[in-house]
């Protein structure tokens, strides 16, 4: 079991309060009995989520939908577990979904884990998403000062010329300036990446 995961089956034995339910979720090596929990009703929050990851750590695409809900979710512990899984899962369609919930404005406060995710990916999408959101975080008084951060350093960890302009602008917010130039200097000095 890896570390995050750890954490994670810590944070719901508590949630649960030690039930035998949890333990029983914990012990299973039933694939199909983890799954059965993400569809029937009335499950707990904790069951879920505890399916969800444990599917997701295994490379079985049925957590998807429910690990994207819970990369959604108001709570961070929440939200980080289920981007440790999807990074984990292999499923094609990852990706989308978190660009998807990057660029939400509606969303925005949760916008967090999706980003970090995105980086941790690499994928078509994760550029074009980080580029969108940050933009969009440069606004005078935008109050998700911690998205930007991310996703300045995402751009950087990217390397995608594409991402010039916006961290150039983003140079000039002092929340950002020195991350920013960081994230510059990663890029390639050549310009003739146009996607």
């Amino acid at each position: 079991m890896d570390e995050e995961l750890r954490t994670v089956t810590e944070r719901l034995r508590a949630e649960a309060g030690g039930s035998k339910e949890y333990e029983r979720l914990l012990a299973a090596e039933d694939p199909d009995e983890l799954a059965e929990v993400l569809v029937s009703p009335g499950q707990p929050l904790w069951a879920r989520e505890l399916a969800a990851v444990r599917l997701g750590v295994a490379g079985d695409r049925r957590a998807f939908e429910s690990l994207v809900l819970l990369l959604n979710h108001r709570d961070p512990p929440r939200c980080a577990a289920a981007a440790h899984a999807l990074a984990r899962l292999g499923d094609p369609r990852t990706a989308r979904a978190a660009a998807a919930l990057a660029t939400n404005e509606l969303r925005v406060a949760y916008a967090l884990y999706p980003v970090r995710l995105l980086t941790e990916l690499r994928a078509p999408e994760s550029a074009p998403a980080l580029i969108t959101t940050l933009q969009r975080r440069l606004a005078p008084h935008d109050p998700f000062g911690k998205i930007a951060l991310a996703c300045v350093e995402g751009l950087g960890a990217l390397g995608d010329a594409r991402a010039r302009p916006v961290l150039m602008a983003a140079r000039g917010h002092p929340r950002l300036a020195a991350a920013a130039s960081a994230a510059l200097a990663r890029l390639p000095q050549d310009d003739d990446r146009t996607g």
